[in-house]
């Protein structure tokens, strides 16, 4: 197995800063070189990242293998998609016998999108969480398919087809986020935000709680923690941020579509915890970058890319039994103490 040793936590910082610093120099970097296409690609990395370190948090540091992750994506997606729709079409939206105004306003539809996604997340896992294992990973997929056919059953919404947005949500009221350098940088700087917020949030109790019923979910329970109550908490805010991920996904595209519900996004999105490392949340971020790098080069060589993308990933799995996190940086389980190879 190749795996590095852990750094100490200077020289971690300081490799974080400096790719950091990287990506907020890339849009003028790939303009300057004459090519600023690569800017939008770019954005979709970061938006996958987001998605993939929300999975990280039930999946690396609460052990809780979520098949249905993405269903959170599409919620939130679908949530701007829709109030975007309503807004310009003059159409109030008719909910549950409440009458709602559609809006483009980014301030409002993205806090909502959270809202709706954490909700959605707050009730699947409420069920989920009383089983595991297997049975956990069923049932989140089936409730991920079941909100799948909802979607592709709403008609008014364009169902199997998608719903076509008409430009990107306004912010405070301006045009703005139709430049892309712009909402390449907005997507930046709310996947650093999420990061730090998740980092203080798995060092605190919550995180320790969270990852003591990971390792050993019966003692736990015998110091009289309430193991699911904080897995729920957790499964709701990771929801949270998947759905924030969707208002961006969506705004990226200006396309909402019911295949950001489908289990195969759910798949990818695990591909990609496990491709950049567990129980990191840096190692997500890695990950997708090598994805939908990877991804898009092989697809510029030859049409059977997914032939060689497929070994490629296996073997970065086999080989690297950390992912890129641990065959960069080396990683110390989240936890616990340092493991040798």
């Amino acid at each position: 197995m190749v795996e590095r040793r852990p750094l100490s936590a200077r020289p971690r910082l300081i490799v974080y800063a400096v790719a950091l610093l990287v990506l907020a120099l890339l849009p003028p970097l790939l303009t300057a070189i004459g090519e600023p296409f690569y800017v939008i690609l770019a954005t979709r990395m970061l938006i996958l990242a987001l998605a993939a370190v929300s999975l990280d948090l039930i999946l690396g540091y609460g052990g809780m293998v979520s098949f249905g992750h993405a269903a959170f994506v599409g919620v939130g997606g679908y949530v701007v998609g829709i109030l975007a729709h309503h807004a310009f079409m003059g159409e109030p939206l008719v909910l549950f016998g409440l009458t709602l105004s559609g809006s483009n306003e980014a301030l409002l539809v993205w806090p909502l999108a959270m809202a709706v996604s954490g909700l959605a997340a707050l009730v699947i896992g409420a069920l989920s969480l009383r089983t595991g294992g297997v049975h956990f990973i069923m049932i989140t997929l089936a409730f991920a398919q079941m909100l799948y056919f909802l979607m592709v059953s709403l008609e008014a919404y364009g169902g199997d087809d998608g719903l076509l947005l008409w430009g990107r949500n306004t912010l405070a009221g301006a045009d703005v986020l139709g430049d892309r350098t712009l909402f390449y940088y907005l997507c930046l700087g709310l996947l650093t935000v999420v990061l730090l917020a998740l980092r203080r949030l798995v060092d605190s109790r919550f995180g320790l709680v969270l990852q003591g019923a990971r390792q050993n979910e019966r003692r736990m329970r015998a110091l009289g923690v309430p193991v699911t109550r904080y897995r729920l908490a957790a499964f709701t805010l990771a929801g949270a941020l998947a759905g924030l991920s969707g208002a961006l996904a969506v705004n990226h595209a200006e396309f909402a579509s019911p295949t950001l519900l489908h289990w195969t996004h759910s798949g990818e999105l695990l591909v990609i915890v496990i491709l950049g490392g567990m129980g990191t949340l840096v190692g997500p971020v890695l990950g997708a970058l090598a994805f939908v790098g990877l991804e898009d080069l092989l697809a510029g060589i030859t049409e059977h890319w997914r032939v060689v993308f497929g070994p490629a990933l296996v073997l970065v799995v086999l080989y690297a039994r950390a992912g890129l996190h641990g065959l960069l940086l080396g990683k110390r389980p989240p936890g616990g103490p340092e493991r040798n190879p």
